[in-house]
């Protein structure tokens, strides 16, 4: 009852999978101050990590609903599905690009809605450049973060999962918020074994609560933008951000 209370009126009983659904959620993240300055820190963390002696394009998956080409110069967008403004329209599993032609691949909130991340990986090594990278900002699975997808989000949260998969439902339906815990950290034995080529550099688990108080895109602003400084202060002096984090900065380098 709370979660249909608090929906955001823009997008209540909207296809989740349809493409003005996602242009529209840029639309609300632009327009809900603590919400943007969410966006800012991830783009602070990714734009701080891009490889700056690698030549090639830096490649951003599922830019629909976000804005990190205004912090990127030549940045290329693309989707899975026509979104205005963003091209090429692209499936992470078949990446349009020659071999070694990226110096980078970045996404936010996208590689837990691929449903073969095994494909994905590959294409990433054949179409990045040496010392090219993957940065993403992905949910993480932690008690808390399972509680919150559990009571506050639509997506489906299984750690458990036996496979890298995640549900074909829709390209924004079809995800499992756990994938990239499952990838990088439960089963990072076999990415090391079976993507050799690949180095995994970092997994920044972070952010405890500042999601969730900014409503995210799918409900009302719960708190003013005024506020954001302080509430990171308040994760960081209490010593929840890592133990209790949502999300995490993951940075992967083509050896």
């Amino acid at each position: 009852m709370l979660t249909r209370l608090l929906a955001h009126p823009a997008t209540k009983g909207l296809d989740l999978d349809a493409p003005e659904t996602t242009a529209l959620r840029r639309e609300i993240v632009l327009s809900k101050p603590f919400l943007r300055k969410v966006y800012d820190e991830w783009y602070d963390l990714i734009v701080e990590r891009l490889p700056s002696a690698v030549g090639g394009s830096t490649l951003e998956l599922g830019s629909g609903g976000g804005f990190l080409e205004t912090r990127v110069p030549g940045l290329i967008t693309s989707d899975v599905f026509p979104v205005p403004g963003v091209e090429p329209v692209s499936d992470a599993r078949h990446l349009p690009f020659d071999d070694a032609e990226l110096g980078a691949i970045v996404m936010v909130n996208v590689l837990h809605h691929i449903p073969g991340v095994e494909q994905f990986l590959s294409e990433a090594v054949r179409c990045l450049a040496p010392g090219g990278r993957i940065v993403m900002i992905e949910p993480w699975n932690t008690s808390w973060s399972q509680y919150v997808h559990e009571r506050w989000h639509n997506e489906l949260f299984d750690p458990d999962s036996p496979t890298w998969d995640s549900p074909e439902s829709g390209p924004v339906s079809g995800a499992n918020a756990a994938l990239p815990w499952i990838v990088f950290d439960r089963d990072r034995a076999r990415l090391e074994s079976e993507w050799p080529d690949l180095r995994l550099l970092e997994v920044v688990p972070f952010m405890a609560w500042r999601y969730l108080a900014s409503g995210g895109v799918s409900m009302r602003s719960l708190q003013p933008g005024w506020s954001y400084r302080g509430w990171r202060r308040l994760e960081r002096m209490l010593g929840v951000e890592r133990r209790m984090a949502v999300f995490a900065l993951i940075v992967v380098e083509r050896s």
